[in-house]
């Protein structure tokens, strides 16, 4: 894989790191409330559902992380592309079922990267 493509991943799998600390850590916290638009009371009341939805993101970025470290690259460029699509998809599904903006925030980062590691 490229220089740009290990980058891309690298900022992708921070980017999920990001999440994981709102959801698990922020979520009521200001910074939290403020990242989703959530009212005190909505949040305390997900709070734990929150929570493992930043779990989930965690995963997403060990996995990224993962396809930076392995050793054999055939190997590591599969584990890039199943991982970005993992984040791609989820992030379809929170586009349609939670907020558009998701689509930008996760789907347009991980497809960008995707053709960086296919064709870079």
């Amino acid at each position: 894989m490229s220089v740009i493509a290990l980058v891309l991943i690298a900022l992708v799998a921070l980017l999920h790191i990001y999440i994981l600390i709102l959801e698990m850590f922020l979520w009521t916290g200001p910074r939290g409330q403020k990242a989703f638009n959530l009212t005190p009371e909505f949040a305390a009341q997900t709070k734990s559902l929150a929570a493992n939805q930043g779990l989930y993101n965690g995963f997403l970025a060990a996995g990224l992380i993962w396809s930076l470290v392995h050793p054999i690259p055939e190997f590591a460029w599969q584990i890039a592309m199943f991982f970005l699509a993992c984040v791609a998809a989820a992030g379809i599904f929170g586009a349609a079922t939670a907020s558009r903006k998701i689509l930008f925030i996760q789907t347009v980062p991980a497809v960008i990267t995707m053709l960086a590691v296919m064709y870079l």
